[in-house]
C-alpha cells in the first residue's frame, strides 16, 4: 500500500486516481511541445477535467494557449475530433486555431477538420440543421441578414400604420436595433428604451405589437435573423433530452474572447455542459468593449459562481510591449471598480515611457502626430506599423487633411460591406427563394428588378408562391402586360435551379448570371467592377457541395467589402493607418498615437451615463494603449474649435482624460505642443514667422 508516513492508509480508489494522474503526467512529458510555452499557459494546456476560466491579459498568447490546448486533448488525451467544440467570434480565428493545433499535434488536415470549429452563431445554424423538426423549423429555412432583417420589421411596421401618426415613429434600423438589444441582454423592452433609446418611449406598446408580428411573420416565412440562432438553440437546450443529446455530444467545450459573449450565449454555454463539466474559456474582462452589442462583462465576471468548481489560471507575461507601456497601462487598469488582478509584465525591459502630450489644438496635435510619423518612418518604421487611434471616427478629420498636405498616404477602416452591396444583394435573393420559396423579403427584391412589377404586384405574386409552396408556380401567374416576358425570364430561372437541385451551387451562380447580367447592365452604374463581384461569388461556390451551405457561410461571415462604389486606388508600397479603437481590437502596431484623449472624447460624453459606461470607456482607453509595442503617444488639445475657420474664434477648453490620474501621469513623460495659446519654438513652419517675432519683441520689453 502506497502512503504518507503518518497518515491513513489511501483507498485503492484514490490510488488509482493517483496512478492515472501520474500516467497522463508521463505522457505530457512526450510531447516536447508544450515546452514551448509559459509555466501559466502550459497549465491551462493541461488542465483536466471540470470548467476553466482562463483570465488572458493583453499580448499574453491567448490564441497559442487555445490552440495548444486543442492539440493537447487531440494527441496526449486522445479525444476524438468531432468531440471538441471551438467557439470563436470569427471563423477565421476559429480556422487558425484548428490549422495550428494541427501542426502542433502532427495531425493531418483530415483529422482536424473534423472539429466543431466557428462563431456562435454558424455552430447554432449547425445544430439547427440537425435538429430542425425538434426545433419546429422547417429543414430548409433561410438565415437573413441584418439589412433583410430591418426590411422585413418595415414591412411589418406598415402593415400596422405605424409610421402614419403626426408623431415621427423609429425607423426600421432603430426598431431592430431595440428588438436585438432586448433578446441579446435578455432585458425588458422598457429598461432598453429607458437607457438607451428614451425619446422612443412613447412607442413602447406599439413597439410590442410590432416585435410580436414580425416573430410571427418570420415563423410563417420560415426565415431566421441573427438573433434566432441563438434563441431556437437556447431553447432546445430547455429541453432535458435535448440537453442530454446535445452535452453528449461533445467531450470538451472551448471557448475565445468571453468577456464578449451576451447573456443568452452565456446560457446556451450553462445548457450544453449542463451533464459534462469539460469547458474552458478565455478571455480578459480589461477587454470588454462591446456592450453596445450586448456583450456583458458580467458573464466573465461570474464565470467562477455560474460554473462551481471552476480553476483560474492568470497569463500575465506580455510578448507584445515593452516595459514602460505596461507600467502605464497597468496603472489605467487598476482603477478599475470590478476586475481580475493582473499586472502584465514584459522581458522587454528596454525602451521608452509612453508620451503624454499636451497641444495648444487640434491643428497642433495634428503637426506632433505626423512628425512623429515622419521621424519614426526615417528611423526605418514602416507607416504600415504605425496606426492612429480614435474614439469616433469623424475624431481623424482634421487629421486626414494634414496627412494629404504632407503628402502620406493612409487607410482609414471602414467602407461598405459586401451584403450591403445591391447587385450582391440580388444574387442572393436568388439563391434564397430557390432554398425557401417563402422567403418574402427575397421575392420582393427579386421581382421589383423586373420591368413592370411594383411592390403591389410584386406582393401579389409572394401571396401565390405562398399559397402553392413551390417557387415554379409564378409561370402561372397573371402579370401585368409589360412584365409579362420579364416574369416569363424569371420562372424559366427557377425551373432550371430547382431542377439543378441543392447541389453544385457554383453552377446556379452561372445560370442565374444569364438572367442576371442585363439587368445588372441597366440598373446600376459601375457594371464592370460589380460583374467582378459577380464572378467572385461564382468563385466562392465554386469552395461549396451544398447550396444551402454556401448560402449560410455567406450570410453569416461574408466577405469585408466590395468592389461597389470603391475609392480610387491606393497606388502605394507603404500607408498609415487610421482606426476608432472597437476596429484596433486584436491588432498590434509598432507605433501607436492615442489621440483626443480629452473628456468628452474618452471617455465619450455619450457615455457617461452610469459608472457601468464609465469602467467601459476606462476599458476602451486600455485596449487602444495595449496596441502598442514599442512606443505609445498620447495626445490631447487644449482647445476645440467650435468653427472651422481661419478668421473664427469660437472654441472651448478641454480637460485631460479623467483616466489619465496622477499615478498613471507618473509613468509617462509630459510634454507640451504650442501650449499657451503660442507656437512651440521648435514647432516647423513657426520659428521666423510672424507670430514668433511679434511674441519675442514683445517678450524681450520684460527682460
Amino acid at each position: 500500500m502506497v502512503g504518507v508516513t503518518g497518515s491513513s492508509p489511501v483507498s485503492p480508489t484514490s490510488l488509482f486516481l493517483r496512478l492515472d494522474a501520474m500516467s497522463r503526467d508521463s505522457r505530457t512529458h512526450d510531447f516536447g511541445w508544450l515546452e514551448e510555452l509559459n509555466p501559466q499557459q502550459k497549465s491551462a494546456v493541461t488542465h483536466g477535467d471540470g470548467p476553466l476560466l482562463v483570465v488572458a491579459g493583453a499580448g499574453s498568447g491567448k490564441t497559442k494557449t487555445l490552440a495548444y490546448r486543442v492539440a493537447y486533448l487531440i494527441g496526449s488525451q486522445h479525444i476524438a475530433p468531432e468531440r471538441i467544440l471551438l467557439m470563436t467570434f470569427t471563423r477565421r480565428a476559429a480556422e487558425e486555431m484548428v490549422r495550428r493545433a494541427a501542426a502542433i499535434c502532427d495531425q493531418g488536415p483530415v483529422v482536424t477538420s473534423r472539429i466543431w470549429g466557428g462563431t456562435f452563431h454558424a455552430i447554432a445554424n449547425r445544430i439547427l440543421r440537425i435538429y430542425s423538426k425538434e426545433a419546429g423549423l422547417s429543414p430548409d429555412f433561410t438565415v437573413m441578414d441584418e439589412a433583410d432583417a430591418a426590411d422585413l420589421m418595415n414591412v411589418v411596421r406598415h402593415e400596422l400604420n405605424l409610421a402614419k401618426g403626426e408623431k415621427r415613429f423609429p425607423r426600421k434600423g432603430t426598431c431592430l436595433a431595440v428588438y436585438s438589444r432586448c433578446l441579446n441582454g435578455n432585458e425588458p423592452l422598457e429598461s432598453v428604451l429607458r437607457q438607451f433609446y428614451p425619446w422612443c418611449l412613447e412607442w413602447k406598446e406599439q413597439l410590442k405589437q410590432l416585435f410580436t408580428q414580425y416573430v410571427i411573420r418570420k415563423q410563417q416565412r420560415g426565415v431566421l435573423d441573427y438573433d434566432d440562432l441563438l434563441f431556437y438553440w437556447r431553447q432546445l437546450l430547455t429541453d432535458d433530452t435535448m440537453a442530454r443529446e446535445l452535452c453528449g455530444r461533445f467531450d470538451h467545450v472551448l471557448v475565445d474572447e468571453y468577456q464578449d459573449t451576451n447573456t443568452v450565449q452565456a446560457d446556451i454555454l450553462r445548457g450544453m455542459r449542463k451533464y459534462n463539466p469539460n469547458l474552458m474559456v478565455v478571455g480578459d474582462d480589461a477587454q470588454s468593449i462591446y456592450s453596445f452589442r450586448a456583450a456583458n462583462v458580467r458573464n466573465i465576471l461570474d464565470f467562477p459562481k455560474q460554473f462551481s468548481g471552476t480553476t483560474v489560471v492568470t497569463l500575465e507575461q506580455n510578448y507584445r510591449s515593452v516595459e514602460p507601456i505596461l507600467e502605464t497601462t497597468n496603472a489605467l487598469i487598476s482603477h478599475a471598480r470590478e476586475r481580475y488582478t493582473k499586472d502584465l509584465w514584459s522581458i522587454r525591459k528596454g525602451g521608452d515611457k509612453p508620451l503624454l502630450v499636451t497641444c495648444r489644438d487640434e491643428s497642433a496635435q495634428d503637426r506632433f502626430v505626423v512628425d512623429k510619423i515622419l521621424e519614426h518612418y526615417e528611423q526605418g518604421i514602416p507607416l504600415q506599423k504605425q496606426a492612429v487611434l480614435f474614439r469616433v471616427g469623424h475624431l481623424s478629420d482634421s487629421l486626414e487633411i494634414e496627412l494629404t498636405r504632407r503628402n502620406l498616404p493612409y487607410h482609414k477602416y471602414g467602407g461598405l460591406r459586401f451584403l450591403e452591396a445591391s447587385h450582391v444583394k440580388d444574387m442572393v435573393s436568388i439563391l434564397r427563394v430557390a432554398e425557401n420559396p417563402l422567403d418574402e423579403i427575397a421575392w420582393f427584391r427579386i421581382l421589383q428588378l423586373i420591368d413592370g412589377i411594383g411592390p403591389a404586384t410584386a406582393a401579389r405574386v409572394i401571396a401565390h408562391v405562398s399559397k402553392a409552396r413551390d417557387a415554379r408556380v409564378i409561370r402561372s401567374f397573371d402579370a401585368p402586360a409589360a412584365g409579362r416576358e420579364g416574369m416569363k425570364g424569371l420562372a424559366g430561372l427557377m425551373d432550371d435551379l430547382i431542377n439543378l437541385g441543392e447541389g453544385n451551387p457554383s453552377g446556379q451562380v452561372q445560370r442565374i448570371r444569364g438572367f442576371y447580367d442585363d439587368i445588372l447592365a441597366a440598373r446600376y452604374d459601375n457594371a464592370v467592377q460589380r460583374k467582378r463581384d459577380i464572378e467572385h461569388i461564382e468563385q466562392i461556390a465554386g469552395k461549396y457541395r451544398s447550396r444551402r451551405q454556401f448560402l449560410t457561410d455567406l450570410t453569416l461571415d461574408p466577405p469585408n467589402s466590395t468592389s461597389d462604389l470603391a475609392a480610387a486606388p491606393l497606388k502605394d508600397e507603404d500607408w498609415l493607418v487610421l482606426s476608432t479603437i472597437h476596429s484596433a481590437k486584436g491588432c498590434e502596431w509598432d507605433v501607436v498615437y492615442l489621440i483626443h484623449a480629452a473628456d468628452g472624447w474618452l471617455p465619450s460624453d455619450m457615455s457617461t451615463g452610469s459608472d457601468k459606461e464609465i469602467e467601459e470607456e476606462r476599458r476602451l482607453a486600455y485596449v487602444a494603449m495595449t496596441r502598442a509595442k514599442n512606443f505609445l503617444y498620447i495626445t490631447w488639445p487644449l482647445r476645440y474649435y467650435q468653427r472651422r475657420s481661419s478668421f473664427g474664434d469660437r472654441h472651448a477648453y478641454a480637460q485631460l482624460s479623467r483616466f489619465l490620474t496622477d499615478d498613471v501621469r507618473s509613468t509617462c513623460t509630459l510634454v507640451s505642443s504650442g501650449v499657451n495659446g503660442y507656437p512651440a519654438e521648435d514647432e516647423e513652419g513657426y520659428a521666423g514667422d510672424i507670430v514668433g517675432r511679434v511674441r519675442r519683441e514683445i517678450n524681450s520689453m520684460w527682460d
